[in-house]
């Protein structure tokens, strides 16, 4: 989806919208908001970004942003045993340096955190109803 970049899994790799607004903080493969809880985390060597109810919502760019193609499937949400187990509250840093100049993503890819800034605060329209009967 872009070139390809590394992340050091020892630090902390800021989160940001194209705004510039701090969003979220990846420490490990674990995502947490600005108030140390877990929101999502991060895999593969292309930094998937699922939310932590398993819905995948994008990947990584190098300044930061979540960014998908706006044209992408949506593929289902991860069952419950293929999701990491919930990390206990963690103590982010209190202030993100300032964020990247980021680019332009053009036409045909959208910045996730600034299309729907609440992705990560409700449960995935992909999951099933709680107490759905399919009788």
């Amino acid at each position: 989806m872009s070139r390809r970049f590394v992340i050091d899994p020892n630090k902390p790799f800021f989160i940001f919208d194209t705004a510039g607004d701090w969003q979220a903080t990846k420490l490990g493969e674990y995502l947490f908001d600005g108030r140390g809880d877990y929101i999502g985390f991060v895999r593969t060597e292309y930094y998937d970004v699922y939310t932590k109810y398993g819905e995948w919502i994008g990947n990584l760019f190098p300044d930061g942003r979540i960014v998908r193609k706006r044209s992408a499937k949506r593929p289902p949400l991860l069952h419950s045993s293929e999701l990491p187990s919930v990390p206990p509250k963690t103590k982010v840093p209190g202030r993100a340096p300032l964020p990247p100049i980021s680019g332009d993503l053009g036409y045909d890819k959208i910045d996730v955190l600034e299309w729907d800034p609440d992705i990560f605060k409700r449960v995935s329209d992909l999951a099933p109803d709680a107490g759905e009967d399919n009788a």
